[in-house]
Parts: structure tokens; sequence; C-alpha cells
């Protein structure tokens, strides 16, 4: 009975040992899993990291070209409202196009021709205190499309000059029609290459070429 006792004992201390050094291993184990976890997510995240900067890099590029790729000009306002009065006569329509004359008006007078040098100022000033009477004339003739027409004719010039100097935010067609002011013909510029004449309007619509292309 003694030695049956003695012989559990054994085994129960030997059963501890194992116990113990099971639990080491275990342990062992699971750390090192941890560990490897733990580099998989550090590189996952310096990859990820990594890729995020050079979107971070790539979008800073686009936006940049985007950047260089708008144009602008002092003569943009300037446009657009002589642009809506071509439009108005293109369409035979006198009292829109009185609101776009007086709109190209103020455009004029509030021009900008700080930093450009004198010349070009005395040239601009030239350029827009002419351009302001025909506008104005424009503006307060609303029923007489063809006196509104002649006052376009000359000023659409006056748009012709200033941008030589200044420049232009969008490409334009300068368009010529040979039937206009009894056959000496009439310059406009256009936003597009089809042929809408505003001198003549629903009458000779397409009546007119292209003799440039001004960017």
């Amino acid at each position: 009975m003694k030695k049956v006792k003695e012989i559990l004992g054994i085994m129960a201390i030997v059963l501890i040992i194992l116990t113990v050094f099971s639990c080491k291993d275990t342990k062992k184990s699971d750390d090192q899993k941890n560990d490897g976890q733990m580099e998989m997510n550090n590189n996952s995240m310096n990859h990820s990291g990594g890729e995020n900067m050079e979107m971070s890099q790539q979008d800073m590029q686009n936006n940049e070209m985007k950047e260089g790729d708008q144009k602008t000009s002092k003569a943009t306002a300037v446009l657009n409202k002589y642009l809506e009065l071509k439009n108005a006569l293109v369409a035979d329509n006198t009292e829109t196009a009185a609101t776009a004359g007086k709109s190209l008006f103020d455009a004029f007078a509030q021009f900008d021709n700080s930093n450009i040098t004198e010349t070009q100022k005395q040239e601009v000033t030239e350029i827009i205190d002419d351009a302001l009477e025909h506008a104005e004339h424009i503006s307060e003739n609303s029923g007489k499309m063809e006196h509104q027409r002649e006052h376009f004719e000359i000023l659409s010039k006056d748009i012709e000059d200033l941008i030589a100097i200044v420049g232009t935010d969008r490409k334009l067609y300068k368009t010529f029609c040979p039937m206009y002011n009894e056959g000496k013909g009439g310059i406009w510029l256009s936003e597009t290459k089809e042929i809408k004449n505003p001198y003549f309007g629903s009458k000779m619509m397409t009546c007119g070429e292209i003799q440039e292309e001004i960017q």
C-alpha cells in the first residue's frame, strides 16, 4: 500500500511538470503567432500608407495640372457679355441684345488694366473708350435691330484688338460675312465653329467663313 502511494505521488509530480512545460510551450507558440500577426499588420499599414502617400502625391500633381490648364484673362467678363450680345443678334432678339449691351458696357467700365505696360494701358484705354460708346448705343436702341448690328460690327473689331493685347481665356473663331454692309463685309468673334450670322440672323444664318482661330 505504501508503494502504491509512492507511485501515485511520483505520477502526480510528473503530471505537474508536464503540465507546466506544456503551458510554457503553448504561451511561446501564442507569442510567436501574435508577433507574426503584428508584423503582418505593420507591413500592411506601411504598404497602405505608402500607397496613400503615392495617391496623395498623384492627386496633388493632377490638381496642379488642372490648375495649369485653366486659362485666365482680363477680358473674361467682357467676352462673356460680348458673346451674349452676339447670340442675341443671331436670334433676332433686339430686347435681349439691348440688355446684353448694357451688361457689356458695365464689363468695359469695370475692366482691370493693372499689371500691363504703360503703352498697353494707353492702347487698352482707347479701345475701351470706343467700345463703351458702341455698347451704350446698343443698350439704348432696343427695337432697332439694324442700328444695333451696325454698332456690333465696330464693337467686334474693338474686342479683337483688346484680346490681341490682354489675351483670351478660350478658343475663339474670327468669322467674316462678305455680304454685310453692302458687300463691304463684317467680322464677329464666335465660341463655336458653327456659322451663325449675327448680322442677318434668320434671313441669312449660315453666311460667313472662319478666317482665324484665336486662342
